[in-house]
């Protein structure tokens, strides 16, 4: 199969212009394709499609694909790169196409540019079906034509880092547990072993580490917890300051004892998508070869109720020795980052981006429109907005007040309550002051990623399931950071 683009707008005789791609074919098909553009309706829109049969013999199947207005650039209102975007959802829908006619082999059109056709055609065919016995066709995009080759190949590296995030966070709990999650990446990064180094630490090690707020949360599961660890040395000088990635590793998140309802309750097997996420970023960063330093961290378990579970009320003492209440044991992510991120300033981090789940309230305030970033820092800050401009993964600026801090901080029993005191009111604020006690990093962003989590048609890019984002983003920012060395 082949997947070709075509601009808005008319030309001479009403058709849709062609890309370069689109017009050599043309070509060589002594003018044909642009004959039937014209003799199957008006011109395409964008993100529509039309297919052909029969045109050229090395390719049975040509899909043409709507790729919007040529040279679009970055919409302001939008805070993306239209072009970029146009071409990741055109290559997708017209891939698919090639995949519904059961085709495995299909070269795209680099549409101007190779990188984000190369996102939008292994993003877009992506789909979970380990588990099924009826599987779709596999189908291999290739480039159409070599001039672009290394975008494109770093198109895909960007798009497979951002599916193996899908994979983990879609796969089942009881096949993704924390030393299944850890065995996974630690498999994954096997390849890179010359610059990669990880550390898979048992519940022992964290014990002597005094996690205690992660261990609270563990303590409820009969999975033992995981702390996993993550070395990428891509800097040319080994002991220059790396940027510290950490997420939330809830593998299933049932809310402890402060029960979830059950409905949709299923979704919490990707409650670990910030830990997919960062590591996923990491597998990227190494198969690029970055010329930076990285560390990741994942504290890795489950919230089960049990008679062992943290009970509301219940104070437990963080790594740093502040003292916190459990109010509520569903808020049980900020308390395994907590510890982790008194860990993340043993490395003297350039920066230190966290990533989770956090709080349903973040969905209630963004949607799954862009990430909620909270951040002390506006050098931090301009690098996550513009790397998510190029990416189409958007991220949008909390608020990180003073206002939020004292909701948390006055608390009957401890230091600290893991929840605010006035509960439902800015619960992704009052979660990012909780964690912002445990930082002392000059350069520190949290990203609550909770409605960005799955995707059910808002990415056309994406199939219906779990999301991978902000995948694409933090390799992106860590690409940033690299040049910026």
């Amino acid at each position: 199969g082949l997947v070709l683009g075509a601009y808005s707008g008319e030309k001479d005789g009403g058709v849709s212009p062609l890309t370069s791609a689109g017009d050599a074919f043309d070509r060589l098909v002594s003018g044909r394709l642009r004959e039937l553009l014209v003799l199957s309706g008006p011109p395409l829109k964008k993100g529509k499609t039309r297919i052909f049969h029969g045109l050229h013999q090395d390719f049975p199947s040509v899909v043409v694909v709507g790729l919007g207005e040529k040279n679009a650039g970055v919409n302001d209102q939008e805070n993306w790169n239209e072009d970029k975007e146009n071409i990741r959802a055109a290559v997708a829908v017209g891939c698919r196409q090639i995949q519904d006619l059961e085709i495995p082999r299909v070269e795209v059109d680099p549409c101007g540019d190779a990188q984000a056709a190369a996102e939008g055609a292994v993003l877009g065919l992506h789909e979970y079906n380990e588990l099924k016995q009826k599987k779709k066709t596999v189908v291999t995009p290739q480039l159409h034509g070599s001039a672009e080759d290394e975008a494109w190949q770093r198109g895909v590296l960007y798009a497979e880092g951002q599916n193996l995030a899908r994979y983990l966070m879609e796969a089942p709990a009881n096949f993704i547990t924390p030393s299944k999650f850890a065995e996974c990446i630690e498999q994954k990064l096997q390849s890179f072993s010359s610059t990669v180094k990880v550390h898979i630490r048992p519940e022992s090690w964290i014990a002597t580490q005094e996690m205690g707020a992660f261990l609270s949360v563990a303590k409820g599961s009969a999975e033992p917890p995981v702390f996993l660890e993550i070395h990428y040395s891509g800097a040319t000088n080994t002991n220059d300051s790396p940027l510290v990635f950490v997420g939330k590793g809830v593998t299933f998140d049932s809310g402890g004892i402060s029960l979830k309802p059950s409905s949709g309750m299923d979704a919490m097997r990707a409650d670990m998508g910030g830990a997919a996420t960062v590591c996923s970023a990491i597998v990227t960063a190494a198969a690029l070869k970055l010329p930076l330093n990285i560390v990741g961290l994942a504290p890795l378990c489950e919230n089960m109720p049990s008679g062992k579970a943290n009970k509301p009320g219940d104070v437990v003492r963080a790594k740093n020795g502040k003292t916190i209440q459990v109010d509520n044991t569903d808020a049980e992510g900020r308390l395994l980052l907590a510890d982790a991120l008194c860990y993340a300033h043993n490395f003297n981090a350039r920066a230190i981006v966290n990533a989770a789940t956090l709080t349903g309230a973040m969905d209630v305030a963004l949607g799954s429109a862009a990430t909620g970033v909270f951040t002390n820092s506006a050098w931090l800050w301009t690098h996550l907005y513009e790397a998510s401009v190029l990416t189409g993964d958007r991220v949008w600026r909390m608020p990180l007040f003073e206002h939020y801090t004292k909701q948390v901080t006055d608390c009957a029993l401890a230091d600290l309550s893991n929840i605010g005191k006035y509960s439902r009111a800015g619960g992704a604020c009052t979660a990012a002051a909780f964690l912002k006690e445990f930082v002392r990093a000059p350069h520190w962003a949290h990203l609550d990623i909770a409605g960005v989590m799955a995707n059910k048609d808002e990415v056309p890019y994406l199939r219906k399931g779990m999301s991978g984002r902000p995948t694409r983003t933090l390799v992106e920012l860590a690409a940033r950071l690299a040049r910026d060395a």
